[in-house]
């Protein structure tokens, strides 16, 4: 079974890339353009990591992993913060991400920290 992937970003174009990148190295892949239901679309994808916009409308990244991390549901699932954010990594810590991402970022750094997280709960 493929590991699955969701995506959570309000800029369709990184979703649609992200995408297209991601299924080339067998990732199964979903993305939603706003998180306000992020605990149900966890439960219902299933997915293996998810990967969360800092500047999501409308609750935005860090009131998403909040409520995930309240979700027992939800609360292991790897969850990565990607932003152009020049703060990112401190953000990450006070949100308990697991890791992030640096917009723009290259491909080889995308494909390594979903690895990395995937491996990590298997």
């Amino acid at each position: 079974m493929k590991p699955r992937i969701l995506i959570f970003d309000d800029d369709k174009e990184i979703l649609i890339v992200c995408k297209i990148i991601l299924q080339q190295y067998n990732y199964a892949v979903e993305t939603r353009t706003c998180c306000e239901n992020i605990v149900e679309d966890i439960i219902k994808v299933k997915p293996d990591v998810v990967l969360l916009d800092l500047w999501i409308p409308e609750i935005g990244g860090e009131k998403a992993i909040e409520l995930m991390k309240m979700n027992k549901a939800t609360k292991d699932t790897p969850v990565i913060l990607f932003s152009a954010n020049t703060e990112i990594d401190e953000i990450c810590k006070r949100a308990h991400a697991n890791g992030f991402l640096k917009k723009p970022f290259e491909i080889a750094n995308l494909l390594q920290i979903i690895e990395k997280n995937i491996l990590q709960i298997h």
